[in-house]
């Protein structure tokens, strides 16, 4: 079969792919230790168990049907569905970001985390129809909703995308030559 691709696009093509490589490998690598710590507490509590580890930190198994601090929870599951398909497209489009921006490395490093957060999170839902939660912030009464590591990698994804955004709106213009 004759090649139909000009030789120049080809070249330029795979440093381009290559140069994804590492925010593909840090979304995965999100994924996989967000879901080998959800596998270690899932054989070692049962749903609802807590286990105090400082006066202010918890280890704790809970499923979350719903979104970031139980949003549509108690809902009949349809969430679990729109969430997933939320958090696909999502996907898709910080990985058309991070292509857009492949040479640097704030924002790609950003959308990675939250793609590989997102990911882990997905496979929860798929798998046990809701988000394995463990981690339990409280203090002086006040308790923070349970976590895991992709929402961790989620928040600062998110943080560092924001950070990225006003750093990169602070950049001056090239003025244009008259």
């Amino acid at each position: 079969m004759p090649d139909v691709l000009p030789a120049m696009h080809k070249t330029s093509t795979r440093p381009a792919l290559a140069a994804m490589a590492p925010w593909i490998a840090l979304a995965i690598a999100v994924a996989v230790l967000d879901q080998a710590s959800k596998q270690w507490v899932l054989n070692s509590l049962h749903h609802g168990q807590i286990i105090p580890v400082t006066g202010f930190f918890d280890l704790v198994l809970v499923f979350n049907p719903g979104a970031a601090f139980s949003f549509l929870a108690d809902h009949d599951g349809w969430q679990r569905w729109f969430f997933t398909g939320l958090a696909t497209v999502i996907c898709g489009w910080l990985l058309a970001l991070t292509w857009q921006h492949r040479d640097e490395k704030l924002l790609p490093t950003a959308f990675a985390l939250i793609i590989g957060g997102a990911v882990g999170n997905v496979y929860d839902r798929l798998v046990h129809g809701a988000v394995v939660d463990f981690l339990h912030f409280h203090y002086a009464g006040w308790s923070w909703p349970a976590f895991n590591l992709a929402d961790s990698a989620i928040t600062v994804g998110v943080v560092l995308m924001l950070w990225g955004q006003f750093r990169h709106d602070r950049r001056p213009t090239p003025e244009k030559p008259s």
